[in-house]
C-alpha cells in the first residue's frame, strides 16, 4: 500500500481572503512577524498498485477533482510500504 500526501495551494498572484484574515488576526494578538500568510489544503489517500499507476490516476485526480488549476497549484508524494 501507498500513502500519497496531496497539498494544493492557490497561484501566486491569486488572492488569498482567509490567509488575509489569519494574517490580520495573528497581528492583533501579537505576532507582528508575520508577513504573509497562504491557505491550502493537504489530502491524505492511501492507495493499492504500482507506483507508475498511482503516480497516473493522483495525476488525474488533481487535475479533474482534488485542484482547481486555474486558480491553484498541486503538488503530492507518495510513500511507499503503508500497510493497513
Amino acid at each position: 500500500m501507498f500513502e500519497v500526501k496531496v497539498y494544493v495551494t492557490l497561484k501566486e498572484g491569486v488572492l488569498d481572503p482567509q490567509g488575509s484574515a489569519v494574517k490580520n488576526s495573528l497581528s492583533h494578538l501579537g505576532f507582528d512577524g508575520v508577513e504573509d500568510v497562504r491557505i491550502g489544503k493537504v489530502m491524505t489517500l492511501n492507495m493499492n498498485g504500482t507506483k507508475e499507476t498511482i503516480n497516473e490516476q493522483v495525476e488525474a485526480m488533481c487535475e479533474k477533482l482534488l485542484a482547481n488549476p486555474v486558480i491553484e497549484d498541486y503538488r503530492y508524494e507518495i510513500k511507499e510500504g503503508i500497510e493497513s
